[in-house]
């Protein structure tokens, strides 16, 4: 009975069957890992909950191992593996079968504890645990007990073995001694395979951890996106609005000019046809001196019917200039606005360093060009200035998010990035790309383009149409981001690492190349 209640104790509510791996809830509850981890992956983890009491819980818990409900858990299996087994009966005991307690080698008998007696006290006899494998207890050759352990064959012998037997002057020990040395091993093993096991564990937990943070980061960052899209449509739904009020009023207006010319032009029409019957009239007439006696001032008016002319280039037509710079500069101002939650800023101030510039490269007086140079400019020799052509901007970043805008050279070699202010300063390990400090866009023969890093080249299969770009820094997320300035704007490569020193702009020119910041 009380077995059976053991068992209910040590039962996992979701699998129905003895612990596995057991951990504990909050709210007191165990379960087997895989049981719970499997119902908490089919909910949210804000809205996990205990399966047995349905406690709920704000956050995924942690599943700490029940070490001691592990172990009662492992024993009571055991006990009850043994108790299945099916026992081997006594040999003596013929009528009524008894379990064997222990099993004599030198017999080959199963005793219970009422025939054991006789056994006890005769060291001719050899003991051991009740076992129906009693061929693999006995040497093939002398059909003796095995009693020794040989070191060097690492072989179970008996003692004709050892004395005349081809383990003859070979290291014995007892089984008891050569089994404690063995299980001494075993022990340091297990020791050493539970501290890896809990480490696993360990770097498990801090996964699922790390996978819950993804999670909620996600939903954060998915619900921010939703807002400043639904946001932005706002805006342009907003902006729409006001475009085409733009329009209709200038249709607007264009139609009252129109219908104002229409009425002009209508008095002018009737005036002209009423001196067109005046003339038909006389053209009709019969009498010659009446015709002829007209007045020179009617012919006058009809000769200012002929001058009567209104221009269409008069009625006016749509400001699209204006309704263009009207749906510009709104675009303009919603793309201010998103860029501005985004905290990104303009490096307008990068400036090169002329202390870090080799001296075979010359810096403009505005210092934002660097060009390729045959004259040694014989600067003072520091530990900062390069020995191949290049140079550092001298601001740095360290936060934040951050773009800046250059033009290189159609022709000659530069390239252009972002380096750690650790870079090497002599040999070619200090060109950019070279090296684990730096990133770059290099440019190298005709028209032939590489993304560089660690000294290895990522190839442009299409090369850039213009020699404007974009370096995009985001400091805190490990991305830093190439552009081409064209139109339209494209992406040539993000480099994605874990920033740990500030970051300077690096310039490189040889073969007649500059670069310049814009």
């Amino acid at each position: 009975m009380a077995a059976v209640d053991l068992r209910e104790e040590l039962t996992c509510s979701i699998c129905l069957s003895i612990y596995t791996d057991p951990v504990t809830l909050p709210c007191g509850h165990s379960f087997c890992r895989t049981c719970i981890g499997n119902v908490m992956d089919t909910k949210e983890a804000r809205r996990s909950s205990c399966p047995e009491c349905s406690e709920k819980f704000k956050m995924k818990p942690d599943l700490k191992r029940n070490q001691r409900l592990s172990n009662i858990a492992e024993s009571f299996q055991s006990a009850d593996q043994a108790r299945k087994k099916i026992a081997i009966p006594c040999t003596n005991c013929i009528q009524s079968p008894v379990p064997a307690v222990k099993t004599c080698l030198h017999c080959e008998a199963h005793l219970c504890e009422d025939h054991l007696s006789a056994h006890k006290n005769s060291a001719e006899h050899v003991l051991t645990e009740p076992t129906t494998s009693l061929e693999n207890r006995k040497c093939s050759v002398h059909k003796k007990v095995l009693e020794y352990y040989c070191c060097e064959d690492a072989a179970c012998i008996c003692v004709s073995c050892s004395l005349a037997g081809e383990h003859r002057g070979h290291q014995v020990e007892t089984l008891n001694e050569a089994s404690e040395k063995k299980k001494e091993k075993l022990r340091n093993i297990l020791q050493k395979l539970t501290s890896q096991r809990e480490e696993t564990e360990k770097r498990v937990q801090n996964l699922e951890e790390l996978r819950g943070q993804m999670k909620e980061k996600a939903a954060g960052e998915r619900e921010r996106v939703t807002a400043l899209i639904r946001d932005i449509g706002k805006q342009l739904e907003a902006l729409e609005k006001r475009v085409l009020s733009e329009i209709s009023r200038q249709k607007e207006q264009v139609s009252l000019r129109v219908s104002d010319l229409i009425r002009q032009l209508e008095i002018k029409k009737e005036e002209l046809s009423g001196k067109m019957g005046d003339i038909e009239k006389l053209c009709d007439m019969t009498d010659l001196l009446t015709v002829l006696q007209e007045q020179e001032s009617d012919r006058a008016d009809y000769c200012d019917a002929e001058k009567c002319e209104i221009k269409l280039c008069d009625v006016g037509d749509l400001d699209v200039a204006r309704i263009s710079a009207t749906l510009h500069s709104g675009l303009t101002g919603i793309v201010t606005r998103v860029t501005g939650q985004h905290s990104v800023s303009e490096a307008s101030d990068m400036l090169l360093d002329v202390n870090t510039a080799c001296n075979y490269v010359s810096v403009s007086e505005d210092l934002k060009t660097v060009l390729a140079s045959e004259i040694n400019h014989r600067r003072p020799e520091t530990p900062e200035r390069f020995q191949f052509p290049q140079v550092l901007s001298s601001r740095s970043f360290s936060s934040g998010r951050h773009y800046w805008k250059v033009e290189g050279s159609e022709s000659g070699v530069w390239g252009v990035g972002m380096a750690y202010p650790s870079i090497e300063r002599s040999g070619e390990q200090s060109l950019i790309g070279n090296n684990i400090q730096s990133w770059g866009l290099i440019k190298s023969g005709s028209n032939v383009y590489s993304l560089k890093h660690n000294n290895k080249c990522i190839y442009l299969p299409h090369p850039p149409s213009c020699c404007r770009f974009m370096i995009f820094l985001d400091y805190e997320a490990g991305r830093l981001s190439f552009f081409e300035l064209c139109d339209p704007i494209r992406l040539l490569h993000i480099f994605t690492a874990a920033f740990t020193e500030p970051l300077h702009a690096v310039f490189c020119v040889d073969e007649g190349g500059w670069m310049k910041v814009f």
